[in-house]
C-alpha cells in the first residue's frame, strides 16, 4: 500500500535513526492510514498540500481519536515529508504549517520536590536493612537523576557502572545510547551498592548491574513493588507513584528549575521534540511566575 518514498522513509528510521521495531511498525501504520485517506480522494501522499493535511487531521478529530494519538499522527507524517524535504524529492514541507492537537491531552503525574525528598529520605533510612536495602536505595537515587527508564534503569549492564564516574551511559530505545550525568548522592548510592554487590556474588559474575534470579537482570514488577511499600513509608498513596512517575518528575522539576526543552529531550532518550512537549505545563507556570516577578507592570 505505500509507495517507495514511504518505504525509503522507514529504511532511513531504521539504518540511520536506529529506529525500534515497534516504532517502524507505528510508523508504516501512521502512514498507511493517511495514505488510504488520501487516495479515496485522488491524492498521493507524497505529492499533497498543506490543505490535503488539514482535511486528514479533521478526519481524525471527527473520528473521535484521541490528542495524543492525532499528535502521534501528525508527529509521523512531519518526520516523513521533512526526510522528502532533506531528500529533494519535494521542494517543500506541506507539514510545516501544522499545528498539533491540544485539546484533551493528559497531563504527566509527577511528585513534588518536597514529595521526592520524603522518598529518598525512606530509600535512605532501607539502607539499614541490608543489602536489598542499599539496591534499592541505589535504584531510586539513579531513577530520579537521571529520568531513566525503568527498562533502562533494571537493565543496566555492570560495565555501565564499572567504576566511579560522573556521567552513566544508558542504552535506549533504538538502541540509541545517550550520557546522563549523574549527581553526588546518585554516585553515593551507586558506589555503595557496587561494595555490596561484590560480596554478593563473591566470585560468581553477572552482567548485569542489578542481578536478578535465574541469571537475568532484577525485573520491573519487582523494583516496581518494593517503590509501592517504600511510598508508605514515605506517606505518599502508593497509587501516585511508579518508576515513570519518577521518570515524569526527573522531567518536570528540571524544568521548573530553567532547565532547556531540548536538553530534556536528550536526557530522557526522545526521539521527537513533540514527546517531551507534555512538559510544556510547567514552563507555561514558570514563564508565568517569570512575568509576574519581572515585568514592569505586573505590580499595576
Amino acid at each position: 500500500m505505500l509507495n517507495r518514498f514511504s518505504e525509503a522513509f522507514l529504511e532511513m528510521q531504521a539504518a540511520e535513526r536506529g529506529a525500534a521495531a515497534n516504532t517502524l511498525a507505528a510508523y508504516r501504520r501512521d502512514l498507511e492510514d493517511a495514505t488510504g485517506f488520501l487516495k479515496a480522494k485522488g491524492v498521493e501522499l507524497s505529492k499533497v498540500g498543506t490543505a490535503d493535511l488539514r482535511a486528514y487531521l479533521a478526519s481524525l478529530k471527527e473520528a473521535g481519536l484521541s490528542a495524543r494519538t492525532q499528535a502521534r499522527r501528525l508527529s509521523c507524517l512531519r518526520q516523513f515529508f521533512r526526510f522528502l524535504f532533506t531528500e529533494q524529492i519535494r521542494k517543500d514541507d506541506p507539514a510545516l504549517g501544522l499545528d498539533s492537537p491540544k485539546a484533551g491531552r493528559p497531563l504527566p503525574k509527577y511528585l513534588s520536590e518536597k514529595q521526592v525528598k520524603a522518598l529518598l529520605d525512606a530509600a535512605r533510612n532501607k539502607v539499614e536493612d541490608g543489602p536489598m536495602g542499599v539496591r534499592l536505595h541505589c535504584l531510586v537515587e539513579l531513577l530520579y537523576a537521571s529520568g531513566m527508564r525503568v527498562s533502562e534503569l533494571v537493565g543496566l549492564p555492570w560495565q555501565a557502572a564499572a567504576r566511579d564516574q560522573e556521567s552513566l551511559l544508558i542504552t535506549g530505545k533504538g538502541g540509541k545510547e545517550r550520557l546522563v550525568p549523574l549527581g553526588a548522592p546518585a554516585r553515593n548510592a551507586l558506589d555503595a551498592w557496587r561494595r555490596v554487590r561484590a560480596e554478593l556474588l563473591g566470585r560468581a559474575e553477572s552482567r548485569w548491574l542489578f542481578p536478578g534470579s535465574g541469571g537475568k537482570a532484577l525485573d520491573r514488577q519487582t523494583f516496581a513493588l518494593e517503590l509501592k511499600a517504600l511510598a508508605q513509608a514515605a506517606k505518599i498513596p502508593p497509587s501516585k507513584l511508579s518508576p515513570h512517575v519518577l521518570r515524569h518528575s526527573f522531567a518536570s522539576h528540571l524544568l521548573a528549575h530553567g532547565a532547556d526543552l531540548r536538553a530534556v529531550q536528550t536526557l530522557l532518550g526522545h526521539a521527537d521534540i513533540a514527546t517531551t512537549q507534555i512538559y510544556t505545563h510547567v514552563l507555561e507556570d514558570r514563564l508565568k511566575n517569570l512575568v509576574a516577578k519581572h515585568h514592569p507592570l505586573s505590580k499595576k
